[in-house]
């Protein structure tokens, strides 16, 4: 879990016009990591903006493979529900 909020820390770009329009937030995203460990079916819970809700998608669906979970030693799907929050810096 620390490496993901690692990874979106590092390759998330807050789109330019929110920050000049001065829009901060949370956007809620979830996601299936599969069986094989890819990452799909991402879907905005609960949106910010247009552009926000598209950067947080994106950043999601630029992740790395990750390790399947597993129920009873096989892999299976899992599903994962992560605020990804968007912050002005002063």
């Amino acid at each position: 879990e620390e490496e993901m909020r690692r990874y979106i820390a590092e390759n998330l770009k807050y789109p330019v016009v929110d920050q000049e329009n001065g829009t901060q937030g949370r956007v809620t995203v979830r996601f299936v990591v599969d069986k094989t460990g890819k990452i799909g079916n991402v879907q905005i819970l609960k949106g910010l903006s247009v552009t926000c809700d598209r950067e947080a998608v994106r950043v999601v669906q630029s992740m790395p493979n990750w390790i399947p979970g597993k129920n009873n030693g096989v892999p299976v799907n899992v599903y994962f529900t992560l605020p990804i929050v968007f912050k002005l810096r002063n």
